[in-house]
């Protein structure tokens, strides 16, 4: 009777315990984000420059730390997803890595200077009151960051920067009329959205075939590696050094394209003549099996995240505080005509460390989307997609034409997983894997051969990429840049009212 009494004591503290840690987990979230509010008012405050337009600036400061935990959330789950899908890296690996380096890049290498978005995208004839373009600017902010909240609910990678652009259009409209946009850089951004999904793929699928027919599909698969691995990783230090020289650190140089080019191809070499002897010892201890080979992907890859995070704090932490700095100005300044706009150090604290909260709070659920529901990943396959990504926006940079950094991750992804399919039902022969390995599982499995064939006849008619995810990430996509503009025009409506011109 007395242990029957003890266990159930037991129990019930068990229960307790369990139920505080529930509470105390659920209560941990709020809490987090409740201290990172303040901070971000508290910095406003403490940086504004006293007038009648500086409660505005606190208010945008509220707006840019929701914004920032978004793109934290959403944009950022690109560049890690694949290689926690490939199993390189852990959810948990992932989230410290991606956080350290995109706040480091945000502070470090952010962008000096916001391209205000009224001069791009909006051209009016007169100059906004300062009021007026302050609301415009409130409006956009605050939708983009909603729209942005409801595609990461929907698990659907949306471009942070076509949400900001749809937003200033959107509110740009309901101030000043259709005709105060500037609709050929709009329609620039429409033709992005074909252009960075397909270049993303085509390169990813390429760089897939390269190393499929110079390593996967050889019989030596080892020394073929050992040749041509090395040269994968220089290519990769040598695009990201060109990335980052040429679009990372903008802020404190501005290098000539024959600089950069002078860059790529010495770091290049680095990176090929360092990594050779690490392959060679690691192809010592390998087998002639493509998992092994594989995981001579798995260092480079974890490397080439990690640049991809740093890279895309320093750039896109403006679609998180852009909007702000011009509100920062025009609330200093007094008038809309706030030319070039720079990204004072607090306002970039307030995107860094909300990009780093948000990929830590909300990021999982849209990494899992991206690195493991729309195709198998491995690490080869991963690395693809992280290079191609580089490259792609390097190239598009040259020729001037606007693409998205999520758009060309996705695509990437769609590109290995099609040209996998591809090749898996056009039945392209693997010279690696023998006859003889074939019958020696199928004699393991007591199959025939005729059930063996019937088997890889069956596994031909699979698809290995997930239309249902591709229909409906394009359709957030295409979406996006209407929806934000329209929830803009609705809030610049309602905050106008309240306003007095």
């Amino acid at each position: 009777m007395t242990k029957s009494t003890l266990d159930k004591d037991l129990g019930k503290v068990v229960k307790l315990e369990t139920v505080t840690y529930s509470v105390t987990r659920s209560m941990a979230m709020p809490g987090l984000l409740l201290v990172f509010f303040i901070g971000a008012i508290t910095l406003a405050s403490l940086f504004v420059v006293e007038g009648p337009l500086s409660w505005f600036v606190i208010v945008g400061a509220v707006i840019a730390a929701y914004m920032a935990l978004n793109v934290g959330a959403n944009d950022v789950a690109n560049n890690m997803g694949p290689a926690v899908g490939s199993r390189a890296l852990t959810l948990g690996g992932a989230l410290v890595i991606a956080a350290f380096c995109e706040a480091a890049g945000a502070i470090l290498a952010g962008g000096d200077v916001v391209n205000t978005v009224s001069r791009n995208l909006l051209r009016p004839d007169d100059a906004m009151p300062a009021l007026q373009f302050i609301l415009v600017m409130i409006s956009a902010f605050l939708a983009a960051a909603m729209w942005i909240h409801l595609a990461t609910y929907l698990s659907a990678p949306v471009s942070t920067t076509h949400s900001v652009v749809g937003g200033v259009v959107g509110a740009g409209i309901a101030a000043a009329g259709f005709w105060v946009v500037h609709w050929p850089m709009i329609g620039t951004i429409v033709a992005s959205w074909v252009i960075s999904p397909g270049l993303g793929g085509l390169i990813a699928a390429a760089l897939l075939g390269f190393v499929k027919w110079s390593i996967l599909f050889r019989e030596d698969r080892v020394t073929a590696a050992k040749r041509w691995v090395p040269v994968m990783v220089g290519l990769m230090t040598g695009v990201f050094a060109m990335y980052l020289a040429n679009k990372g650190f903008s802020r404190i140089w501005n290098p000539s394209a024959l600089t950069v080019l002078a860059l790529g191809l010495l770091f290049f070499l680095i990176g090929w003549g360092m990594s050779r002897p690490w392959v060679a010892d690691r192809a010592r201890y390998i087998e002639n099996r493509r998992k092994h080979i594989a995981n001579l992907f798995t260092v480079p890859l974890i490397f080439a995240a990690a640049l991809l995070s740093f890279a895309h704090g320093a750039n896109d932490v403006a679609n998180a505080v852009g909007p702000l700095a011009a509100i920062v100005a025009a609330a200093e300044t007094g008038s809309s005509e706030v030319g070039r706009v720079a990204l004072p150090l607090w306002v970039l604290m307030i995107g860094a460390v909300g990009i780093a909260v948000g990929l830590a709070l909300f990021g999982p659920r849209l990494i899992r989307m991206v690195g493991e529901k729309i195709t198998r990943m491995d690490a080869i396959r991963a690395y693809c997609v992280a290079l191609a990504a580089a490259i792609t926006v390097l190239i598009a940079s040259a020729l001037g034409l606007p693409v998205s950094s999520t758009h060309i991750a996705v695509g990437a992804i769609f590109g290995v997983g099609l040209l996998r399919e591809t090749l898996m039902n056009k039945g392209v022969p693997n010279p690696a894997v023998q006859p003889v390995s074939l019958f020696l599982r199928v004699d393991k499995l007591h199959k025939t051969p005729e059930d063996a064939i019937a088997k890889a006849q069956k596994r031909k008619r699979r698809r290995l990429v997930r239309r249902r995810h591709a229909l409906g990430i394009a359709t957030a996509w295409i979406v996006t840049v209407p929806a934000a503009a329209t929830l803009a025009g609705l809030l610049y409506l309602l905050m106008s009212v309240f306003a007095d011109f």
